[in-house]
């Protein structure tokens, strides 16, 4: 007689399936420069990403204006000389609307400092960047993240050597530093003010140096990373160390000290 207690072969399951990738947040984008190539060019170049969208193409700031009021997209590319109503004049409008990425010929350090103090997320200067890094750019500024070609870092740091000196005695530069290519400038050790009197002062390293100068500059993290070319977590990192070593636990306090601003403080003593 048949065994009719013989379990059956199971019918073999079919090999799991690997999870897919998550997919990129998609983004919307509002494309404004006055030149049709140029405007043409990134729309299909933006376009061919399967997350990114061009929702409207403008020829200037106003027109900018009425097509992120209207289609309310998640990053505004924006030239800074268009005729009618400039990128910079448009700025105040468009930043309450949607993060802006300045996208320009124009590298002069006036225009990036007065981009930047109008509330530009970032700023990129054309010939500077791939397309694989403009697509980079685009997607961290929807997520807060800023974005400086070598021309507009330099003019931060420009502009922070400035500042630095009207309040300091200006260390002067050496020859073969004071014709250091802006493509450098975000390495350079910081020789303002009298930061190398603090370096030994306080045992900063070159590094922490040039990010406490920042820091009494009024730069968050954001800014300082994207000044510096490192990610926000060093800058922390980074932060931390000089807090110990300035006994500080707030950049108010440690700014105070290191400008010399502190109750019992004094800079250039040595």
């Amino acid at each position: 007689m048949p065994n009719d207690s013989t379990p059956s072969t199971p019918t073999p399951r079919p090999f799991a399936l690997f999870p897919k990738a998550p997919q990129p947040t998609p983004v919307r984008i509002v494309v404004a420069d006055d030149n049709p190539v140029v405007r043409a060019g990134l729309t299909a170049l933006l376009s061919g990403r399967e997350d990114i969208t061009v929702v409207a193409q403008a020829a200037d700031g106003r027109e900018a204006y009425e097509a992120a009021n209207r289609h309310r997209p998640d990053v505004i590319l924006l030239d800074v000389r268009m005729p009618g109503v400039d990128g910079i004049a448009a700025l105040p409008y468009l930043v309450p609307i949607a993060p802006v990425l300045m996208l320009t010929y124009s590298g002069e350090p006036e225009i990036v400092q007065e981009a930047l103090r109008r509330g530009a997320h970032g700023y990129l200067v054309h010939g500077e960047f791939t397309a694989d890094q403009l697509v980079v750019a685009v997607r961290d500024t929807v997520e807060g993240r800023t974005h400086l070609t070598p021309t507009a870092a330099g003019a931060v740091l420009a502009q922070l050597r400035e500042s630095s000196a009207t309040a300091h005695k200006v260390v002067e530069l050496p020859s073969a530093v004071s014709t250091i290519s802006p493509q450098t400038l975000s390495r350079l050790q910081p020789v303002v003010g009298q930061s190398l009197l603090d370096r030994s002062r306080f045992q900063l390293s070159a590094r922490e140096a040039e990010i406490m100068d920042l820091i009494a500059s009024g730069m968050n993290n954001q800014q300082i990373a994207a000044a510096c070319f490192i990610s926000e977590k060093t800058v922390k990192n980074h932060i931390n160390r000089i807090f110990a070593k300035l006994h500080s636990t707030s950049r108010s306090e440690a700014a105070a000290k290191w400008l010399g601003t502190a109750p019992g403080s004094s800079r250039g003593v040595g």
